[in-house]
């Protein structure tokens, strides 16, 4: 069965390689990538070169399944057309492929938990940025410049632990312990941690 496989980080300054040597191990005849958002399967070139070489009986392979795209709606569609197509679509993490009816529904419910995985972490993404501004350390995109070190040990000092200033303040919690004073190395030389979670 002919196997081509399929690429994609969401960044430019990611890298592709760890999902090409799979891929390749997987043993694909061809493999396309890209370095592009996966909102929207329209926008993805590549993908749909390879999907232009599917005939009946071949395999496209992903590493994982949120590699090709965010919305279960577009993965749905993706293997709908492989159907019509005659080919199936294999997922490396976890193994899986949708050559049979268990794989259709196990990939239909994968695409679904996905979908709400990358609700949540956007959610969480937007209240820590939230927070980070409050404390007057949001920097604009990406990561903020600095930490507030007195917010966080004045949070600290009100029993908040490392694991929740980190959230809320959406840094580190390798930057809470610096501020705190104590080593990412040695967790059992930082400050008492109080009620909150490690």
């Amino acid at each position: 069965m002919p196997r081509f496989g399929y690429a994609r980080v969401s960044s430019t300054d990611q890298d592709l390689a760890i999902q090409l040597a799979k891929l390749k191990a997987a043993g694909c005849e061809v493999i396309r990538s890209e370095k592009l958002s996966g909102k929207s399967a329209d926008d993805r070139p590549e993908l749909a070169t390879v999907m232009q070489f599917l005939r009946a009986g071949d395999e496209l392979v992903v590493v994982r399944l949120d590699r090709l795209g965010r919305s279960t709606r577009d993965v749905l569609n993706l293997v709908h057309d492989l159907d019509q197509r005659g080919a199936s679509l294999r997922i490396l993490d976890p193994e899986m492929t949708t050559g049979g009816d268990v794989g259709r529904i196990v990939v239909t419910v994968l695409g679904m938990v996905a979908e709400m995985e990358r609700k949540f972490i956007l959610e969480r993404q937007r209240a820590g940025i939230e927070a980070a501004k409050a404390a007057g350390v949001y920097a604009g995109k990406g990561r903020p410049k600095s930490v507030a070190v007195e917010e966080v040990r004045r949070r600290h000092g009100a029993g908040e632990g490392p694991a929740a200033i980190a959230r809320s303040l959406g840094i580190s919690r390798t930057s809470v312990y610096r501020a705190l004073g104590g080593s990412t190395d040695d967790r059992s030389s930082a400050p008492p941690i109080g009620s909150g979670l490690p």
